[in-house]
């Protein structure tokens, strides 16, 4: 059977995730596997050090996630080693903020990568299925805040949630976004994408009764400073509870969002 690259089923590598680790323990535990072999198998846990990186193979025990690779700035081979370090982990792996060209050079490596156009991430999957959890909404006032809202949207499929995407609903029309009642209503976290005056996510927080996570962009005409006037907008939002990240940062709205809907998932099923 074809595997992508990157990934190793060997089970000489050592594979730092929960469901591996208990089994690594148990096995000691029943005396089928010596002390020495477990912690050979360990000694990688904490981070492993590249020389220009130190991926932190311990992130996926600690977040539920392994480290993300911010791309700007890194070289390809850089991108690619970290990438085969992840990777081989049989963990998935997301790398924000490419270019084209990057997704290319870094394709040659490992075929099974996913290039993101809008949200300019690269992902590679885990081989086989997966669960995913439903529960995310993300709204984009306009057209011009999708780069920022695709970002926020990829990041939390990649997280293992499903997403419903709606876009171009800012409140230059307002009954666009009143068309979208049921998605609003069904969601159990929302992310709102806005910029201009950043209005959007107070108007969503003011009718909904789950987490909305604004994002402003700096998308906007004359003073908008960049996306200042979007930001200042959200944190003095009249709607309660709206919570708010940096500007243009999609990929922390995605993640702060999965990790809202894991821990509702999880609460649910102990009921």
């Amino acid at each position: 059977m074809h595997r992508p690259r990157g990934y190793n089923r060997s089970l000489r590598e050592a594979t730092l995730n929960t469901v591996e680790l208990k089994k690594i323990l148990e096995r000691v535990r029943a005396g089928r596997m010596k002390p020495d072999e477990a912690l050979r198998r360990l000694r990688l846990l904490p981070y492993e050090d590249l020389g220009f990186a130190k991926v932190d193979n311990h992130r996926q025990l600690r977040r539920g996630f392994p480290e993300v690779i911010f791309g700007e700035g890194k070289s390809v081979p850089q991108i690619v080693a970290i990438m085969g370090r992840v990777a081989s982990k049989r963990q998935p792996v997301l790398v924000t903020r490419v270019t084209p060209d990057v997704y290319k050079k870094v394709r040659r490596r490992y075929r099974g990568a996913r290039y993101h156009q809008q949200a300019r991430a690269i992902t590679l999957e885990v081989p086989g299925p997966r669960k995913t959890r439903p529960g995310i909404l993300v709204l984009a006032a306009g057209t011009s805040d999708l780069p920022v809202a695709e970002e926020a949207a990829v990041t939390a499929e990649i997280l293992g949630n499903d997403v419903v995407r709606v876009y171009d609903v800012g409140i230059a029309g307002l009954h666009r976004l009143l068309d979208h009642k049921n998605e609003l209503l069904r969601a159990r976290v929302i992310i709102v994408v806005a910029g201009m005056e950043g209005a959007l996510p107070s108007i969503v927080a003011s009718l909904v009764d789950v987490p909305v996570i604004g994002v402003p962009t700096s998308v906007g005409y004359g003073t908008g400073i960049k996306g200042v006037a979007a930001l200042m907008g959200m944190l003095n939002s009249c709607a309660a509870g709206l919570l708010v990240v940096n500007i243009d940062n999609g990929f922390g709205a995605g993640y702060a969002a999965s990790n809202i809907n894991l821990n509702i998932e999880n609460h649910s099923n102990k009921m």
